[in-house]
């Protein structure tokens, strides 16, 4: 098995991960498949190809470098927009008139009848959200066969998915364009990032939200399934978890986060999640801990059922 399917399904270009691998393996296996189809005549070029499923930055790249020229334009599925209940995808890549770049094309697709599950990860302020959330999506990836983690920031902090891995290399740089993406949270972004999550329709959808309990949390959380609390002070869990409650989310995972303890503990795996995960800290590849491996299993089987 490969670390990145695709295949061709009438106009639609089918793309997901497979087996874990690192973002190289994934990127050569992706060329190697790309290539292959080109060779057999699969991908012989055309008026519109329609491209759906999740993909690295990396592997978006690729995929554009190797068959951009062949079509007219590529449109790429968007979860977040469109007629709510069907697929609709953006034009990303135009080389004709007929098709504007950043043109909505919907389609009588359906999406699938189920709910999928909308967690939010939520709690006080420095409690390690953000690292939670990016340990969460490497975790889920290297489980084969787990649903892709679409993430979504609704928290103008301007610590976006990209600040993990930056910060891994840069810690510095990263803080700094950090403070330069900030931005007021406003009741406007809190209605935009609500209709994000509204929209999410992928088979597992993670929300990060702000670490208060704001109109601004209750207009974006009532969108969303399901919710973990992490909190770096256990006084502050009960809040959280009664604000949960009034927004009809149902609670799968309460962690206390210890910066400074050396390791997790799981208290309790059913019917909720509880525990300590041990020293989010930023520029930390967190994937490997007891607690996020767990919460990963957690989420993979909302994300299955």
């Amino acid at each position: 098995m490969t670390s990145y399917q695709i295949n061709l399904e009438g106009d639609v270009l089918k793309v997901r991960f497979g087996q874990p691998a690192n973002g190289d393996q994934v990127v050569r296996d992706a060329a190697a498949r790309l290539d292959e189809m080109i060779t057999l005549g699969e991908l012989a070029g055309g008026k519109l190809l329609k491209i759906d499923g999740p993909a690295s930055v990396a592997v978006s790249y690729l995929i554009a470098h190797k068959i951009s020229h062949l079509y007219s334009a590529i449109a790429v599925f968007d979860p977040k927009i469109g007629r709510k209940g069907y697929k609709s995808f953006i034009v990303a890549v135009s080389h004709t008139p007929a098709y504007k770049i950043g043109e909505l094309i919907e389609t009588d697709e359906p999406q699938k009848d189920k709910i999928n599950p909308k967690v939010v990860i939520c709690g006080p302020s420095q409690s390690g959200k953000s690292c939670l959330r990016e340990g969460l999506k490497q975790a889920i990836s290297n489980i084969a066969g787990a649903p892709y983690p679409y993430v979504i920031t609704a928290c103008p902090d301007g610590e976006g998915a990209w600040y993990s891995e930056a910060a891994q290399r840069d810690l510095k740089l990263a803080q700094q364009l950090k403070a330069a993406y900030k931005a007021k949270f406003t009741p406007e972004f809190a209605t935009k990032a609500a209709n994000w999550v509204r929209n999410a329709n992928t088979p597992l959808n993670i929300i990060e939200v702000g670490g208060r309990i704001t109109n601004e949390n209750r207009i974006i959380m009532r969108e969303a399934t399901h919710a973990v609390i992490l909190s770096g002070k256990n006084d502050k869990i009960p809040e959280w978890q009664e604000f949960c409650e009034s927004l009809g989310l149902r609670i799968v995972a309460i962690i206390h986060s210890d910066l400074e303890d050396k390791e997790d503990v799981i208290e309790s795996e059913s019917p909720v999640l509880t525990g300590k995960v041990h020293c989010l800290e930023r520029g930390k590849d967190v994937s490997g801990r007891e607690m996020v491996q767990m919460l990963a299993k957690v989420l993979v089987r909302l994300g299955s059922k």
